[in-house]
């Protein structure tokens, strides 16, 4: 069975496929990162998993994968097949395409992990059919990506979609990218927490508490809820004026709390909008399993590309 190589690299941990033409998935794994032991045994590491699900394939469906996708975090150079830099794995300009290419003799699609997860969210999870969606990721940090007709926009130099580093409150929390008072210092998950734990007094406490507070009603959590639904509503509509998507698709540990955020970010967003058109608000369908299937997709395309290209006269 045709079949091609989907791995999803975080900063902990990688999970990976083997995906069929139509995006079934025929194999799972996990392997750790192992990122304790730096970034050349990341690589190594990477490379050796790859191998492992390669020979994989040839032994369970009788033929070698015909390519591979890669989702990796980061700054990614997605034209030269270049990981650029990861804090939480300590690389720079790690040329992975052309290594894992050279390991494996096939294909090689590189991906940034939230664009890739977006991909997937946009192409087959809870933006299915939608010409123009956006996909926001509330992580430790805020992510997203800019779907238009079934792909992903990179940007002229990779950094498409980072609507976290939106400036929301001008002279605000110093951020590391540089600025001050950027979106993901509000309205994070990371954000939400470190609020929290100071409202609460319990330096344990993390973003799902906050929102079990809110639903218990707790007045201090309300407050720390509200000021990150406003500042996450002002940087969405900020992207929504600038790109008019038709879906808006939110995902990430803070999306988890469910309606306890939906409900009023659809408000606080709706008071915020004038002449703009608000699009349906809806929360990620994929779970931790988007990046995987992006990278899939990816490298589908990867061949789907190569294919046009060998018929082309």
């Amino acid at each position: 069975m045709r079949h091609v190589i989907a791995l999803d690299v975080g900063g902990t941990g990688m999970k990976a496929a083997l995906a069929g033409p139509g995006g079934e998935v025929l194999h799972r794994a996990r392997r750790a990162t192992g990122r304790a032991q730096g970034p050349d045994a990341v690589v190594a590491g990477i490379l050796d998993f790859a191998e492992e699900l390669r020979a994989y394939g040839t032994e369970h469906f009788g033929t070698p994968a015909s390519a591979a996708g890669v989702a990796v975090p980061g700054i990614v150079d997605e034209a030269r097949g270049v990981a650029a830099y990861a804090a939480n794995l300590g690389w720079r300009d790690v040329p992975l395409r052309d290594l894992l290419a050279q390991r494996l003799g096939v294909p090689v699609a590189l991906g940034h992990d939230v664009r890739t997860g977006g991909l997937a969210e946009g192409r087959v999870g809870a933006g299915r059919g939608a010409d123009r969606f956006l996909f926001v990721a509330l992580g430790t940090g805020i992510a997203g990506a800019i779907g238009v007709d079934g792909r992903v926009e990179a940007g002229a130099h990779g950094f498409a979609g980072e609507i976290g580093h939106i400036v929301v409150r001008p002279g605000g929390a110093p951020c590391p990218c540089g600025q001050r008072g950027c979106l993901e210092r509000f309205a994070s998950a990371a954000a939400v927490s470190g609020a929290w734990a100071a409202a609460s007094g319990d330096p344990g406490a993390d973003a799902a508490d906050c929102a079990k507070a809110v639903d218990s009603g707790d007045p201090r959590a309300e407050a720390v809820w509200q000021q990150a639904i406003d500042a996450l509503a002002d940087g969405l509509v900020t992207a929504l004026t600038l790109l008019d998507p038709r879906i808006l698709i939110i995902g990430g540990g803070l999306a988890e709390a469910g309606e306890t955020l939906f409900t009023p970010l659809r408000e606080a967003i709706r008071q915020r909008v004038t002449f703009q058109k608000q699009p349906s608000l809806v929360p990620a369908a994929l779970g931790d399993t988007a990046g995987c299937l992006g990278a899939g997709l990816l490298a589908w395309d990867l061949l789907d590309h190569t294919d046009r290209m060998e018929v082309t006269p």
